[in-house]
């Protein structure tokens, strides 16, 4: 599905953007994954081997797309794609219901959810222009953009990081479709990564999800679950795609969800 693809991945030293390299990989392609933390790096490197390549580097950081970007261009000698997964929970930094959020949660939420997506769309659509071929971008955004569940996630600046790359990958779709540029978005809902440990460590959350993710016996998602999604709109296969929101969310934006009385 993907051979000849050569793919950046902003975030895709652990959770779902490893698993979407490794799937990449698996189809063909050669990926270049960005991640800020030494440890998670080397291991990243061990399982991508010789078809992958780490970029260090912080998503929050203006330079670090570019610079994984050039790494690209000179290792593989093309960019076909880039995908952003990077991004995170503001609850440490300040954030939360809004009359709870703090002007330093704000802005940090927004920089590692919102700013970071600009600066490697922004970087990626550089250098497809400058190419002349077209490409495709892939953003992760998130249920909660737009399906709110107050009960137990109320982190309001993460929803409104959320509900814009909706609003960017649109605006940008449009605008660049001439260019035969494809940016798309995925909306997971619940996921097992290092970012969902609260969550999944919380009985009350845990019998939530069983109602409101009910796909599968109601389960947490997994990784594994965004993979096959990532691949199709990195492929040629969706060529004739863009401006488009796909929820991977075991049916959360389709659920109430019940929160049961002895957690209440």
């Amino acid at each position: 599905m993907l051979s000849n693809k050569h793919i950046v991945i902003i975030g895709g030293t652990s959770g779902i953007g490893l698993s979407a390299a490794q799937a990449f990989i698996r189809h063909g392609a050669k990926v270049v994954v960005v991640g800020p933390h030494p440890d998670t790096n080397q291991q990243a490197q061990d399982l991508l081997g010789a078809q992958g390549l780490v970029y260090a580097g912080d998503a929050t950081q203006e330079e670090t797309a570019p610079g994984a970007i050039d790494l690209c261009l000179k290792q593989w000698g093309s960019l076909d794609g880039l995908y952003h997964v990077a991004g995170g929970s503001g609850r440490r930094l300040g954030d939360g219901p809004l009359h709870e959020v703090t002007t330093e949660g704000w802005h940090k939420t927004l920089s590692l959810n919102l700013t970071s997506v600009m600066f490697s769309n922004r970087a990626a659509i550089s250098a497809f222009l400058k190419a002349g071929k077209g490409g495709s971008i892939l953003n992760v955004g998130s249920v909660l953009g737009y399906a709110p569940a107050p009960q137990y996630f109320a982190t309001h600046t993460y929803a409104t990081a959320k509900a814009a790359i909706i609003g960017l990958s649109k605006s940008a779709a449009s605008y660049y479709a001439k260019d035969n540029i494809r940016i798309n978005v995925l909306a997971p809902g619940l996921v097992e990564t290092p970012m969902a440990q609260r969550a999944a460590a919380d009985p009350a959350i845990m019998d939530y999800i069983k109602t409101k993710q009910p796909l599968d016996g109601g389960r947490i998602g997994r990784t594994q679950d965004l993979e096959e999604a990532a691949c199709y709109f990195m492929s040629d296969y969706a060529t004739f795609i863009t401006g488009q929101v796909l929820a991977v969310d075991g049916g959360w934006s389709l659920s109430e969800g019940q929160i049961s009385s002895k957690f209440m």
